[in-house]
Protein backbone atom coordinates (compact mmCIF):
# COMPACT_ATOMS: atom_id res chain seq x y z
CA UNK A 1 0.00 0.00 0.00
CA UNK A 2 1.23 3.51 -0.82
CA UNK A 3 1.37 5.62 2.34
CA UNK A 4 2.62 8.74 0.54
CA UNK A 5 0.42 11.82 0.28
CA UNK A 6 -0.90 12.68 -3.17
CA UNK A 7 0.07 15.99 -4.77
CA UNK A 8 -2.84 17.98 -3.32
CA UNK A 9 -2.30 16.70 0.22
CA UNK A 10 1.46 17.23 -0.07
CA UNK A 11 0.76 20.83 -1.11
CA UNK A 12 -1.51 21.26 1.92
CA UNK A 13 1.20 19.83 4.19
CA UNK A 14 3.88 22.09 2.72
CA UNK A 15 1.65 25.18 2.97
CA UNK A 16 0.87 24.59 6.65
CA UNK A 17 4.50 23.72 7.39
CA UNK A 18 5.75 26.92 5.78
CA UNK A 19 3.18 29.05 7.60
CA UNK A 20 4.01 27.59 11.01
CA UNK A 21 7.78 27.58 10.47
CA UNK A 22 7.60 31.32 9.82
CA UNK A 23 5.31 31.91 12.78
CA UNK A 24 7.05 29.89 15.49
CA UNK A 25 10.44 29.27 16.90
CA UNK A 26 10.92 28.32 20.54
CA UNK A 27 11.35 31.92 21.69
CA UNK A 28 8.17 33.01 19.94
CA UNK A 29 6.20 30.07 21.31
CA UNK A 30 7.42 30.75 24.85
CA UNK A 31 6.36 34.39 24.54
CA UNK A 32 2.94 33.48 23.11
CA UNK A 33 2.26 30.82 25.77
CA UNK A 34 2.29 33.35 28.59
CA UNK A 35 -0.22 35.69 26.96
CA UNK A 36 -3.86 35.70 28.03
CA UNK A 37 -4.94 33.67 24.99
CA UNK A 38 -1.93 31.38 24.84
CA UNK A 39 -2.01 31.31 21.02
CA UNK A 40 -1.43 33.77 18.20
CA UNK A 41 -4.51 35.51 16.69
CA UNK A 42 -2.46 36.44 13.62
CA UNK A 43 -1.72 32.78 12.91
CA UNK A 44 -5.38 31.88 13.52
CA UNK A 45 -6.37 34.54 10.98
CA UNK A 46 -3.98 33.02 8.44
CA UNK A 47 -5.50 29.60 9.14
CA UNK A 48 -8.90 31.09 8.28
CA UNK A 49 -7.64 32.81 5.13
CA UNK A 50 -6.15 29.53 3.88
CA UNK A 51 -9.41 27.71 4.52
CA UNK A 52 -7.92 25.48 7.21
CA UNK A 53 -10.55 26.32 9.82
CA UNK A 54 -13.31 25.17 7.49
CA UNK A 55 -11.38 22.22 6.10
CA UNK A 56 -13.65 19.37 7.30
CA UNK A 57 -16.99 21.15 6.79
CA UNK A 58 -19.12 20.79 3.69
CA UNK A 59 -19.13 23.59 1.14
CA UNK A 60 -22.79 24.21 1.96
CA UNK A 61 -21.73 24.98 5.54
CA UNK A 62 -18.98 27.37 4.43
CA UNK A 63 -16.18 24.80 4.49
CA UNK A 64 -13.85 23.01 2.10
CA UNK A 65 -15.40 19.55 2.17
CA UNK A 66 -12.09 17.80 2.94
CA UNK A 67 -11.78 14.45 4.69
CA UNK A 68 -9.95 13.08 7.73
CA UNK A 69 -6.65 12.64 5.85
CA UNK A 70 -6.43 16.36 5.15
CA UNK A 71 -7.45 17.27 8.69
CA UNK A 72 -4.88 14.94 10.23
CA UNK A 73 -2.22 16.27 7.87
CA UNK A 74 -2.80 19.69 9.44
CA UNK A 75 -2.66 18.16 12.93
CA UNK A 76 0.71 16.56 12.16
CA UNK A 77 2.15 19.90 11.11
CA UNK A 78 0.75 21.54 14.23
CA UNK A 79 2.61 18.92 16.25
CA UNK A 80 5.81 19.39 14.26
CA UNK A 81 5.77 23.14 14.89
CA UNK A 82 4.48 22.82 18.48
CA UNK A 83 1.84 25.37 17.48
CA UNK A 84 -0.60 26.21 20.31
CA UNK A 85 -3.61 27.14 18.14
CA UNK A 86 -6.90 25.46 19.24
CA UNK A 87 -7.51 23.68 15.91
CA UNK A 88 -8.31 20.28 17.42
CA UNK A 89 -10.80 21.56 19.99
CA UNK A 90 -12.66 24.13 17.91
CA UNK A 91 -12.54 22.67 14.41
CA UNK A 92 -12.12 18.91 14.73
CA UNK A 93 -14.12 18.15 17.89
CA UNK A 94 -16.75 20.88 18.27
CA UNK A 95 -17.04 21.74 14.61
CA UNK A 96 -17.37 18.05 13.85
CA UNK A 97 -20.19 17.64 16.38
CA UNK A 98 -22.11 20.61 15.01
CA UNK A 99 -21.62 19.43 11.42
CA UNK A 100 -22.83 15.93 12.34
CA UNK A 101 -25.76 16.74 14.62
CA UNK A 102 -26.54 20.44 14.59
CA UNK A 103 -29.83 21.77 13.34
CA UNK A 104 -29.76 23.79 10.09
CA UNK A 105 -29.91 26.98 12.15
CA UNK A 106 -27.06 25.85 14.42
CA UNK A 107 -24.88 24.84 11.48
CA UNK A 108 -25.60 28.15 9.76
CA UNK A 109 -24.74 30.07 12.93
CA UNK A 110 -21.60 28.28 14.07
CA UNK A 111 -19.79 26.65 11.15
CA UNK A 112 -19.18 29.78 9.04
CA UNK A 113 -17.98 31.60 12.17
CA UNK A 114 -15.60 28.76 13.00
CA UNK A 115 -14.31 28.79 9.41
CA UNK A 116 -13.83 32.57 9.59
CA UNK A 117 -11.94 32.28 12.88
CA UNK A 118 -14.36 34.50 14.80
CA UNK A 119 -15.77 31.90 17.21
CA UNK A 120 -13.94 29.44 19.46
CA UNK A 121 -15.58 26.42 21.05
CA UNK A 122 -14.51 23.81 23.60
CA UNK A 123 -15.93 20.39 24.39
CA UNK A 124 -16.87 20.11 28.07
CA UNK A 125 -17.15 16.37 28.68
CA UNK A 126 -14.47 15.12 31.09
CA UNK A 127 -15.31 15.32 34.78
CA UNK A 128 -13.22 15.07 37.96
CA UNK A 129 -12.40 11.43 38.65
CA UNK A 130 -13.62 10.14 35.30
CA UNK A 131 -11.48 7.82 33.20
CA UNK A 132 -11.45 6.67 29.60
CA UNK A 133 -13.83 5.98 27.88
CA UNK A 134 -15.66 8.64 29.95
CA UNK A 135 -19.14 7.15 29.80
CA UNK A 136 -20.26 8.20 33.28
CA UNK A 137 -21.53 11.78 33.30
CA UNK A 138 -22.56 13.33 36.62
CA UNK A 139 -23.54 16.68 35.11
CA UNK A 140 -27.32 16.59 34.70
CA UNK A 141 -29.80 18.29 32.40
CA UNK A 142 -33.24 19.33 33.60
CA UNK A 143 -36.16 20.54 31.53
CA UNK A 144 -37.98 23.59 32.93
CA UNK A 145 -40.91 25.61 31.70
CA UNK A 146 -38.45 27.95 30.00
CA UNK A 147 -36.21 25.30 28.46
CA UNK A 148 -33.22 23.21 29.52
CA UNK A 149 -30.74 23.94 32.30
CA UNK A 150 -27.55 22.03 33.17
CA UNK A 151 -25.84 21.59 36.53
CA UNK A 152 -22.44 20.07 37.23
CA UNK A 153 -18.67 20.47 36.96
CA UNK A 154 -16.39 19.75 34.01
CA UNK A 155 -12.63 19.46 34.39
CA UNK A 156 -10.39 19.48 32.50
CA UNK A 157 -11.98 21.41 29.68
CA UNK A 158 -9.10 21.76 27.26
CA UNK A 159 -9.06 25.26 25.75
CA UNK A 160 -11.99 26.09 27.97
CA UNK A 161 -9.96 29.06 29.14
CA UNK A 162 -10.40 30.89 25.83
CA UNK A 163 -13.62 29.41 24.39
CA UNK A 164 -16.52 31.67 23.48
CA UNK A 165 -19.07 28.83 23.52
CA UNK A 166 -19.19 25.32 24.90
CA UNK A 167 -20.64 21.99 23.89
CA UNK A 168 -21.52 20.28 27.17
CA UNK A 169 -22.48 16.68 27.89
CA UNK A 170 -25.14 16.05 30.53
CA UNK A 171 -27.20 13.10 31.68
CA UNK A 172 -30.81 13.32 30.48
CA UNK A 173 -33.79 12.78 32.83
CA UNK A 174 -34.74 9.57 31.00
CA UNK A 175 -31.16 8.32 30.75
CA UNK A 176 -28.54 8.67 28.07
CA UNK A 177 -26.14 11.52 27.42
CA UNK A 178 -27.32 14.75 25.84
CA UNK A 179 -25.29 17.44 24.07
CA UNK A 180 -26.01 21.08 24.87
CA UNK A 181 -24.77 24.42 23.62
CA UNK A 182 -24.10 27.28 25.99
CA UNK A 183 -22.03 30.44 26.02
CA UNK A 184 -19.02 30.55 28.32
CA UNK A 185 -20.26 33.81 29.81
CA UNK A 186 -23.87 32.70 30.37
CA UNK A 187 -25.57 32.99 33.75
CA UNK A 188 -24.62 30.21 36.10
CA UNK A 189 -21.26 29.52 34.43
CA UNK A 190 -18.19 29.74 36.65
CA UNK A 191 -14.87 29.33 34.87
CA UNK A 192 -11.50 28.82 36.56
CA UNK A 193 -8.77 29.01 33.92
CA UNK A 194 -5.27 27.60 34.28
CA UNK A 195 -2.13 26.94 32.26
CA UNK A 196 -1.05 23.38 31.58
CA UNK A 197 2.56 22.22 31.81
CA UNK A 198 2.84 21.92 28.00
CA UNK A 199 2.24 25.64 27.50
CA UNK A 200 -1.45 25.39 26.60
CA UNK A 201 -4.53 26.15 28.67
CA UNK A 202 -7.63 24.63 30.18
CA UNK A 203 -10.36 25.37 32.67
CA UNK A 204 -12.57 23.94 35.36
CA UNK A 205 -16.10 25.01 34.48
CA UNK A 206 -19.05 24.77 36.85
CA UNK A 207 -22.64 25.04 35.68
CA UNK A 208 -25.32 26.07 38.17
CA UNK A 209 -28.74 25.77 36.51
CA UNK A 210 -27.21 27.26 33.37
CA UNK A 211 -29.60 27.76 30.43
CA UNK A 212 -28.60 25.51 27.53
CA UNK A 213 -29.88 24.58 24.08
CA UNK A 214 -29.84 20.96 22.88
CA UNK A 215 -27.58 20.29 19.93
CA UNK A 216 -29.76 19.35 16.99
CA UNK A 217 -32.85 17.35 17.86
CA UNK A 218 -31.64 16.54 21.36
CA UNK A 219 -32.08 13.09 22.84
CA UNK A 220 -29.43 10.51 23.63
CA UNK A 221 -26.18 11.51 21.89
CA UNK A 222 -23.92 8.78 23.27
CA UNK A 223 -22.90 7.66 19.78
CA UNK A 224 -22.02 11.25 18.85
CA UNK A 225 -19.89 11.61 21.98
CA UNK A 226 -18.04 8.41 21.10
CA UNK A 227 -17.46 9.73 17.58
CA UNK A 228 -16.11 13.02 18.92
CA UNK A 229 -13.69 11.20 21.21
CA UNK A 230 -12.50 8.94 18.39
CA UNK A 231 -11.82 11.99 16.19
CA UNK A 232 -10.04 13.67 19.09
CA UNK A 233 -7.85 10.61 19.75
CA UNK A 234 -6.98 10.38 16.06
CA UNK A 235 -6.10 14.07 16.01
CA UNK A 236 -3.91 13.74 19.09
CA UNK A 237 -2.13 10.78 17.52
CA UNK A 238 -1.44 12.76 14.34
CA UNK A 239 -0.15 15.70 16.38
CA UNK A 240 2.12 13.37 18.34
CA UNK A 241 3.62 12.04 15.10
CA UNK A 242 4.62 15.55 14.12
CA UNK A 243 6.09 16.26 17.55
CA UNK A 244 8.02 12.96 17.61
CA UNK A 245 9.35 13.55 14.09
CA UNK A 246 10.78 16.91 15.08
CA UNK A 247 12.11 15.56 18.39
CA UNK A 248 14.02 12.85 16.53
CA UNK A 249 15.32 15.34 13.98
CA UNK A 250 16.60 17.66 16.72
CA UNK A 251 18.26 14.73 18.48
CA UNK A 252 20.04 13.49 15.35
CA UNK A 253 21.24 17.03 14.57
CA UNK A 254 22.56 17.38 18.11
CA UNK A 255 24.44 14.08 17.85
CA UNK A 256 26.12 15.35 14.69
CA UNK A 257 27.11 18.69 16.21
CA UNK A 258 28.07 17.81 19.80
CA UNK A 259 31.71 16.78 20.03
CA UNK A 260 33.41 14.69 22.66
CA UNK A 261 36.96 13.31 22.64
CA UNK A 262 37.50 15.30 19.45
CA UNK A 263 34.74 13.67 17.39
CA UNK A 264 30.97 14.15 16.95
CA UNK A 265 29.11 11.93 19.41
CA UNK A 266 27.18 10.53 16.42
CA UNK A 267 30.32 8.45 15.85
CA UNK A 268 29.62 6.51 19.03
CA UNK A 269 27.88 3.30 18.04
CA UNK A 270 25.78 3.03 21.20
CA UNK A 271 24.21 6.46 20.60
CA UNK A 272 23.64 5.72 16.91
CA UNK A 273 21.85 2.51 17.80
CA UNK A 274 19.64 4.32 20.30
CA UNK A 275 18.74 6.90 17.64
CA UNK A 276 17.90 4.04 15.27
CA UNK A 277 15.60 2.57 17.91
CA UNK A 278 13.86 5.95 18.17
CA UNK A 279 13.32 5.86 14.42
CA UNK A 280 11.78 2.39 14.64
CA UNK A 281 9.38 3.58 17.35
CA UNK A 282 8.41 6.56 15.21
CA UNK A 283 7.72 4.37 12.16
CA UNK A 284 5.54 1.98 14.17
CA UNK A 285 3.62 4.91 15.65
CA UNK A 286 3.20 6.56 12.23
CA UNK A 287 1.68 3.37 10.85
CA UNK A 288 -0.85 3.22 13.69
CA UNK A 289 -1.73 6.89 13.26
CA UNK A 290 -2.31 6.29 9.56
CA UNK A 291 -4.43 3.24 10.41
CA UNK A 292 -6.65 5.32 12.71
CA UNK A 293 -6.96 8.11 10.13
CA UNK A 294 -7.87 5.72 7.31
CA UNK A 295 -10.42 4.04 9.56
CA UNK A 296 -12.15 7.41 9.94
CA UNK A 297 -11.81 8.09 6.21
CA UNK A 298 -13.58 4.79 5.52
CA UNK A 299 -16.48 5.84 7.73
CA UNK A 300 -15.48 3.76 10.73
CA UNK A 301 -15.89 5.29 14.18
CA UNK A 302 -14.40 2.60 16.38
CA UNK A 303 -13.06 3.45 19.85
CA UNK A 304 -11.04 0.23 19.79
CA UNK A 305 -9.10 1.47 16.77
CA UNK A 306 -8.50 4.79 18.53
CA UNK A 307 -7.32 2.97 21.67
CA UNK A 308 -4.95 0.73 19.72
CA UNK A 309 -3.42 3.74 18.03
CA UNK A 310 -3.19 5.75 21.24
CA UNK A 311 -1.58 2.85 23.11
CA UNK A 312 1.13 2.42 20.46
CA UNK A 313 1.75 6.13 20.07
CA UNK A 314 1.87 6.83 23.81
CA UNK A 315 4.56 4.17 24.23
CA UNK A 316 6.53 5.53 21.29
CA UNK A 317 6.24 9.09 22.59
CA UNK A 318 7.56 8.06 25.99
CA UNK A 319 10.48 6.18 24.42
CA UNK A 320 11.42 8.97 21.99
CA UNK A 321 10.98 11.70 24.59
CA UNK A 322 13.09 10.00 27.24
CA UNK A 323 15.86 9.15 24.79
CA UNK A 324 15.90 12.69 23.40
CA UNK A 325 16.35 14.16 26.89
CA UNK A 326 19.02 11.60 27.78
CA UNK A 327 21.08 12.17 24.63
CA UNK A 328 20.82 15.94 24.84
CA UNK A 329 21.85 16.02 28.48
CA UNK A 330 21.11 19.09 30.56
CA UNK A 331 20.28 21.32 27.60
CA UNK A 332 17.35 19.06 26.81
CA UNK A 333 15.31 20.35 29.74
CA UNK A 334 16.06 24.06 29.45
CA UNK A 335 13.27 26.49 28.53
CA UNK A 336 15.46 28.03 25.83
CA UNK A 337 15.82 24.77 23.88
CA UNK A 338 12.87 23.13 22.11
CA UNK A 339 13.32 19.45 22.99
CA UNK A 340 11.98 19.74 26.52
CA UNK A 341 8.86 21.50 25.23
CA UNK A 342 8.23 18.76 22.70
CA UNK A 343 8.59 16.12 25.41
CA UNK A 344 6.21 18.07 27.66
CA UNK A 345 3.59 18.20 24.89
CA UNK A 346 4.04 14.50 24.12
CA UNK A 347 3.58 13.71 27.81
CA UNK A 348 0.36 15.75 27.87
CA UNK A 349 -0.94 14.00 24.76
CA UNK A 350 -0.16 10.66 26.40
CA UNK A 351 -2.44 11.53 29.33
CA UNK A 352 -5.23 13.26 27.37
CA UNK A 353 -8.34 11.11 26.86
CA UNK A 354 -6.79 8.22 28.75
CA UNK A 355 -3.24 7.09 29.36
CA UNK A 356 -1.57 3.83 28.40
CA UNK A 357 -3.04 1.93 31.36
CA UNK A 358 -6.55 3.15 30.58
CA UNK A 359 -6.40 2.04 26.97
CA UNK A 360 -4.77 -1.26 27.82
CA UNK A 361 -7.53 -1.96 30.35
CA UNK A 362 -10.20 -0.94 27.84
CA UNK A 363 -8.80 -3.20 25.12
CA UNK A 364 -8.29 -6.11 27.51
CA UNK A 365 -11.93 -5.91 28.63
CA UNK A 366 -12.98 -6.34 25.02
CA UNK A 367 -11.03 -9.56 24.46
CA UNK A 368 -14.06 -11.76 25.08
CA UNK A 369 -15.68 -10.45 21.91
CA UNK A 370 -12.79 -11.70 19.75
CA UNK A 371 -12.73 -15.09 18.08
CA UNK A 372 -10.30 -17.61 19.54
CA UNK A 373 -7.70 -19.22 17.31
CA UNK A 374 -7.18 -22.91 17.99
CA UNK A 375 -4.45 -25.09 16.56
CA UNK A 376 -5.27 -28.73 15.88
CA UNK A 377 -3.21 -31.63 14.65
Amino acid sequence: MNFELNDERAMLRDTVRELLSRAYDIETRNAISITARGWNPAVWKQFAELGLLGLPFSEADGGMGAGPVETMTVMTEIGRALAPEPFLDTVVICGGLIADAGSPAQRAHYLPRIAEGTTLLAFAHSEPGSRWPYQDVATCATRTSEGWVITGTKNPVLRGDCADDLIVTATLPDGGIGLFLTAAEDAGVSRHSYATHDGLGGAEITFAATPAVPLGNGGDASALVTGAQVRAQTGLCAEAIGAMTETLRLTVEYLKQRRQFGVPIAKFQALTQRAADMYVSLELASSMSFYATMSLADGGVDPRVASRAKLQISGAAQHIGQEAIQMHGGIGITAEYPVGHYVSRLTAIGHTLGGEDDHLRYLAADLSSHDMITVTG
